[in-house]
């Protein structure tokens, strides 16, 4: 029997242990917070989930009155749990419970258990492990499934049969994946292959908690690693069907092209190395998926993906959808670098003028230097020689985006004349003169037909106007 009170130092588990004792009922810390102890993780957000065998909502209110600010209580009456905030750090309290399912549901009925009930219902092994917090024994290890042995193993396994596990809560399937993701373990081969089984139970889970737990693998150092498995198990296709649909090496008269999927979670991997934006490794993630419905061969071109940024751009939009994430702001971020993926690649392919630049300084607006990011993550080859020149290429774009930014001031640009002001020098109502006359100067400043300035701008104003056929307001007053 072993003891791990130095585990325990959080000044909660004191007033708990008070509380416990008092209420005659045996606690335990269990999940998360222990795990992470024996793997020696510095959370700055602790994971404390209590149970106690009996009511653990009566715990949280008895540990509540011991506290010196008397913290309220929130209850959960239909799940039997309770939750308060001390100390900075949110505490769940739950009493140990066993629980059956039902095919088309993962919510379980749940009854009254003890803690071995409760122990055999936890997804893994690994989160399985609890420390008691009574006064006799406190800090005692009760880890039934060999838990604190697959920790140092590294290993995923689930406490009782894999298949049942899975079967009767699919979103732990998922949840194996992530943590192998996020703690660079190994999912233990009869587990693999139980998820690899019951991957068709994954439709009863929604779509939030699935995205969820993607979100999470999506954030882990090495994504690819996470994704992979889920690629491996035929989750993916579930969830991301248009990731999948890029997998494959097609060959025409000898011509082939790369495998766009292998080549995605590179990308993938590449941009998490330089950046924790979830919503820029959803864009490195989602960047080619136009290139499945636009593949074409011809023998003039050989294999073509021609508008697979377009197309990309608008299936963003269906994905998000269907998974039923955000439509926001990040969802139109993420959509506006799909789009614009292969632009910054153009301007290094050619000669870099300074329209071809003004244009892209303009249509990424803020984005900017995340679409760089982007474009630099998408460079694969495995060609010292090409890798390097491909990169110098990209300082060249930096540097000429410096220069043209500090000369022209386009990102964002507003056109210097306003409609406001075209209305009033031609005495017109709001009409579409006035949209062709800013368009018809915004291009040019882009072109550098004219510098980005007011006097400039106004000129072309009444040029266009002139064309156009109308009349200037002081004319009428001749």
């Amino acid at each position: 029997m072993k003891y791990y009170q130095e585990a325990l130092n959080h000044p909660i588990f004191n007033y708990i242990e008070q509380a416990a004792d008092e209420l005659d009922l045996d606690a335990f810390v269990i999940g998360g917070f222990v795990r992470d102890f024996f793997l020696n993780r510095k959370k700055s957000d602790l994971d404390i989930d209590i149970v106690a065998v009996g009511s653990g909502i009566e715990l949280a209110q008895k540990t509540a009155k011991l506290l010196p600010h008397q913290p309220k209580v929130q209850v959960f009456k239909n799940y039997g749990t309770a939750m308060l905030r001390a100390f900075d750090v949110e505490i769940e309290f739950v009493g140990a419970r066993k629980e059956s399912y039902t095919e088309n549901s993962r919510n379980p009925e749940v009854k009254q258990g003890s803690l071995e009930d409760d122990q055999n219902r936890r997804d893994f092994t690994i989160n399985a492990l609890a420390l008691q917090l009574n006064k006799k024994d406190f800090g005692k290890l009760l880890d039934p499934f060999n838990g604190l042995e697959d920790l140092q193993h590294n290993l995923i396994r689930t406490p009782l049969e894999p298949s049942i596990t899975y079967s009767d809560d699919p979103l732990r399937m998922m949840r194996a994946i992530r943590f192998a993701a996020q703690l660079n373990f190994k999912i233990e081969e009869a587990s693999l292959n139980a998820i690899a089984a019951n991957n068709h139970r994954l439709k009863i889970v929604s779509k939030e908690r699935l995205v969820s737990e993607f979100n999470k693998i999506m954030l882990t150092e090495k994504p690819s690693k996470g994704i992979k498995l889920l690629h491996t198990t035929k989750l993916l296709s579930f969830l991301l069907p248009e990731l999948t649909n890029l997998q494959g090496i097609d060959e025409v008269e000898g011509q082939t092209h790369k495998d766009n999927f292998w080549h995605t979670l590179e990308v993938v991997d590449n941009i998490s190395r330089e950046t924790n934006n979830l919503w820029l490794r959803w864009a490195a993630l989602l960047h080619d998926i136009g290139k499945a419905p636009t593949k074409k061969f011809s023998k003039k071109n050989g294999w073509t993906f021609h508008g697979h940024e377009f197309i990309g751009a608008k299936m963003v939009f269906k994905l998000f959808k269907r998974l039923k994430m955000p439509l926001n702001d990040k969802m139109k971020y993420v959509q506006k670098l799909v789009l614009l993926s292969s632009r910054p690649i153009a301007i290094v392919d050619e000669e870099v003028t300074d329209s071809a630049v003004r244009r892209l300084i303009f249509d990424a607006g803020d984005y900017l230097e995340d679409l760089m990011i982007l474009c630099e993550a998408d460079i694969t080859t495995k060609n010292p020689k090409r890798f390097k020149r491909y990169h110098n290429n990209f300082k060249k774009v930096r540097t000429k985006i410096k220069e043209v930014e500090e000369r022209d001031h386009v990102r964002n640009f507003q056109p210097p004349v306003s409609g406001s002001e075209i209305m009033e020098a031609f005495n017109l109502q709001p009409c579409k003169e006035i949209g062709i006359i800013k368009n018809t100067i915004k291009e040019a400043i882009l072109d550098g037909e004219i510098p980005n300035e007011y006097e400039a701008a106004k000129q072309l104003m009444h040029t266009k106007a002139e064309e156009l056929g109308l009349v200037k307001q002081e004319d009428t007053n001749v």
